[in-house]
């Protein structure tokens, strides 16, 4: 990467306003951190633009995907295995390639946009009178700034409708519950259009819901999304009839990459490679701890208990890219814990390492020092346990502590 030292500058710069403005007790208006949101995204994504340097997926995968688009042809079978997922975010590189937008800027102007607006989506989620510092603080989240902008991965995509299906489903608690339950499933199917992985939010949202039927209908409103996108693949993506098993098979196949984050990493050396035992191992880790979780969060705040369910899977995964990492950083900021900003910052960190740093050295260079940068992640480990809302089990509990406790720059509490 060319512009690694600058870029570096701004996502600390970020950070410490972050804390400071926490620490000080600003209240940001939503305007000022739109400003700095905008501000800082747009800067990293135009020095991304112009740099030597590509994310290999971004160039090898995402573009092949939109290109496929433009040419009427299927972005799953026609991405080199690249596109894993359903065609909607293909669809609008192929509009924008078919504008004639340098592929550098397109691919990363759909996830620039949707991190954008979710700065206001975050300030929404946390609510009262943290709105405005919340805002401000996700604005300023340097993980957001390098997967969106940097990276260009779809993350930012299914955050921002995942989101907005939380303070949607929210708002059935007061108004107009079926409505509000529809509109907050069709939300988070189009989340589930981009990636796969917002499957973990569906609880949360569902709990948001306030009784059975609006949960019912908030359910099955979720499956309209991607079912229509599914179906109309032949007509928007010329995809055939006969092609279509193959497109399935392609979207739900979990390719076992392992070795780059957390106990794959210490148990393959920090190797970058294929695994399905081990792969195996991990997904049933994945499930048994979520279920743990599920169990021991299912009365606490719909948010707190996403949180606890994103930061548990963060721990057990046995694969991992940096993007990942951003899942659970909207809810995070939103509602934080004691030890939120620990988390936010090493995790950012490590990314940042990966991004700025792994970048600078050609491919053999890059394989010894990505070792030790993949076997170092399980330091986050425990930071990421310690961060999980402990405390605030039962929804009741951090009303309490959200009104008699003073908050201090790293957490809910002193």
């Amino acid at each position: 990467m060319d512009y690694a030292i600058l870029t570096g500058f701004v996502l600390v710069s970020g950070v410490v306003l972050a804390i400071v403005a926490q620490w000080k007790g600003w209240k940001p208006s939503l305007a000022v951190a739109l400003a700095v949101g905008i501000g800082v995204r747009v800067l990293i994504m135009a020095l991304s633009a112009v740099d030597t340097w590509q994310p290999v997926d971004f160039v090898n995968s995402f573009k092949p995907a939109g290109e496929a688009i433009l040419a009427h042809r299927d972005p799953v079978l026609e991405s080199n295995g690249g596109w894993h997922f359903l065609p909607t975010i293909p669809y609008m590189y192929g509009l924008l390639l078919w504008m004639n937008i340098p592929w550098e800027i397109a691919g990363r102007l759909v996830t620039v946009i949707a991190d954008i607006i979710l700065i206001p989506l975050v300030g929404k989620l946390a609510g009262g009178k943290d709105t405005g510092l919340r805002a401000f603080q996700y604005a300023c989240n340097p993980l957001a700034v390098l997967v969106a902008s940097v990276h260009g991965q779809v993350e930012p995509v299914s955050l921002v409708f995942g989101v907005a299906a939380f303070v949607v489903a929210r708002n059935a608690r007061t108004s107009r519950p079926v409505r509000n339950a529809i509109i907050a499933g069709l939300l988070m199917g189009l989340a589930l259009c981009a990636k796969s992985w917002p499957i973990w939010l569906v609880p949360g949202m569902l709990l948001f819901l306030p009784d059975l039927r609006a949960r019912v209908y908030g359910f099955f409103a979720t499956g309209v999304a991607p079912i229509f996108f599914l179906v109309t693949l032949p007509i928007g993506a010329g995809t055939s009839l006969a092609q279509l098993p193959q497109v399935i098979k392609t979207i739900g196949d979990v390719r076992p990459i392992i070795g780059e984050w957390g106990w794959t990493a210490v148990a393959v050396g920090g190797d970058w490679t294929l695994d399905a035992d081990l792969a195996r191992y991990g997904q049933w880790m994945i499930y048994g701890t979520l279920l743990v979780v599920l169990y021991l969060w299912r009365r606490a705040d719909p948010v707190d208990l996403t949180t606890a369910l994103l930061l548990a899977f963060m721990v057990v995964t046995p694969r991992l890219g940096a993007q990942y990492l951003m899942w659970f950083m909207p809810f995070l900021v939103a509602r934080p814990t004691r030890f939120a900003w620990p988390a936010i910052i090493g995790t950012s960190t490590w990314a940042a390492v990966g991004y700025l740093y792994l970048t600078q050295f050609n491919n053999d260079r890059w394989w010894t020092l990505h070792s030790p940068w993949a076997i170092s992640s399980v330091v986050l480990l425990p930071i990421l346990v310690a961060a999980m809302p402990w405390g605030r089990r039962r929804a009741t509990e951090m009303a309490h502590v959200s009104s008699a406790v003073p908050v201090s720059p790293v957490g809910v509490s002193r």
